[in-house]
């Protein structure tokens, strides 16, 4: 029978294991232990150097220079990398705090048009939308009497 210990691991691993182990269809501590076989058997491998790995990581060496296997391994780090960057990113509320418009596609993929503008400002420019903060042109889309119909406002998850 299998026994388990407890472990402490940082925050950030811990959010990365949970959003990789949704996807792959594994707990979050069913993530942590697939990745620990995996540098497990990494660090084992003669097939695999972890110096020069690191060193393209580090950016010191090329990615060209390294094996098949390697550059899986590379490619499989700069995935984890980018999509932490991508989830740290709210260019939605950066935007609303400048009063920058943005457009963005919502949830059935329809272009939308959003603003900061207050509810006043829609009303008084034309503009529907209920979502606090926002307006909501849904581009190509006519509602009543020929004007840009909003789109539905959903609730979204924050990670």
């Amino acid at each position: 029978m299998p026994t388990t210990s407890p472990a402490r691991i940082d925050d950030d691993l811990y959010a990365s294991a949970r959003l990789a182990g949704e996807v792959q269809s594994r707990s979050t501590s069913q993530q942590v232990v697939h990745w620990a076989r995996i540098g497990r058997e990494i660090e084992a491998s003669a097939a695999i150097s972890q110096r020069e790995i690191a060193q393209v990581l580090a950016g010191s060496q090329s990615y060209d220079g390294l094996n098949a296997r390697e550059q899986a391994l590379v490619r499989a780090e700069w995935s984890v990398r980018m999509d932490e960057l991508r989830g740290a990113l709210n260019f939605a509320q950066e935007f609303a705090v400048e009063g920058t418009r943005w457009v963005e596609l919502d949830d059935e993929g329809v272009v939308v048009e959003r603003s900061s503008e207050p509810a006043r400002s829609r009303k008084a420019a034309g503009m529907s939308g209920k979502a606090a903060g926002t307006s909501g042109k849904a581009a190509g889309t006519k509602g009543k009497k020929g004007k840009a119909a909003a789109p539905k406002a959903r609730p979204r998850s924050v990670a």
